[in-house]
């Protein structure tokens, strides 16, 4: 495993902001980190970075204690914060090229460090800016070289924190394209997370669900939408008038519909449940649990 997680526990005070995380990430595998504000999840990669301490658990990254990290083992990591770097008086290549620099004595014989910097700056779609001053970039840009900071050591962990917030439509698209082929070809295991919901569905092998301190949901986003809804709804016109049904078999609701109506039925439309229903589905679930577990509690 890339990421080993059992029983992590966080206590600022007399506040637990972790209580009992359980997860893992194998080779290559996209991760998407999902929960409300104030569930724990930059508590966690902190801890998982190597940033903070954990009051108790067991914590494992690339085979090592992240408390305990070296820079041989850092220089594994690759890391997208949501804010910019303040770089503004370097040009982009010389930049890149500066950092990369401190990869070299990292290289191994299985994986070359750092990325060459004009192959780095095509791939996160900076190639006509690239001698221009950091100062100078637009929004989106800057997110980009963020991007490219991350990458610049060849990691094989890659955290990314909001990575396409100020992205344009073409730019995220493009940053989809980029950490697939991360991922898939690079074998770069890939932590993210991320507020855009149908992001994470797009980008993501497998989805975790953090609320109230605890992982409350485990899986695909196929996976967590059949464990939560398991019923999509059908929507058709019949004589004019618009119907909406929910059913648990789809396929066959339709059937029965057409054996009932063999050509009066038009604008037939399926609807399965959402990555975005599912994940409110769980959080809601989750909170009326505590709910009602406190009022027992004062009962």
């Amino acid at each position: 495993m890339v990421i080993e997680v059992r029983d992590l526990r966080m206590r600022y005070g007399s506040t637990d902001v972790l209580r009992g995380v359980d997860f893992t990430a194998g080779l290559g595998e996209v991760v998407a980190l999902l929960g409300p504000n104030g569930a724990g999840k930059t508590t966690t990669i902190e801890i998982l970075e190597g940033f903070r301490l954990p009051s108790a658990g067991h914590v494992r990254v690339l085979g090592q204690d992240p408390a305990k990290g070296d820079e041989a083992w850092r220089a594994k990591l690759g890391v997208v914060l949501q804010s910019w770097r303040d770089h503004g008086r370097w040009r982009v290549r010389e930049l890149l090229h500066h950092l990369g620099r401190y990869y070299l004595p990292y290289a191994t014989p299985d994986r070359s460090r750092p990325v060459d910097t004009d192959e780095l700056i095509e791939a996160v779609g900076l190639t006509e800016h690239a001698d221009k001053k950091v100062s100078t970039l637009s929004g989106g840009q800057r997110r980009r070289l963020d991007v490219a900071i991350g990458i610049v050591g060849k990691p094989e962990l890659l955290f990314l924190d909001e990575p396409t917030a100020g992205f344009d439509p073409h730019a995220r698209r493009d940053f989809h394209d980029l950490v697939h082929r991360l991922s898939d070809l690079e074998g770069m295991t890939i932590l993210l997370t991320t507020h855009d919901l149908a992001e994470a569905e797009k980008l993501a092998d497998r989805i975790l669900v953090l609320a109230g301190g605890r992982i409350i949901a485990d899986g695909s986003p196929d996976q967590l939408s059949r464990q939560v809804a398991g019923k999509s709804e059908v929507r058709w016109t019949h004589d004019g008038q618009r119907h909406v049904h929910t059913a648990d078999d789809a396929a066959e609701f339709v059937r029965d519909l057409f054996r009932q109506h063999p050509t009066g039925v038009s604008e037939l439309e399926v609807r399965r449940s959402t990555l975005e229903d599912t994940y409110m589905a769980l959080v809601q679930r989750h909170e009326n649990g505590r709910v009602e577990q406190e009022e027992v509690a004062v009962l």
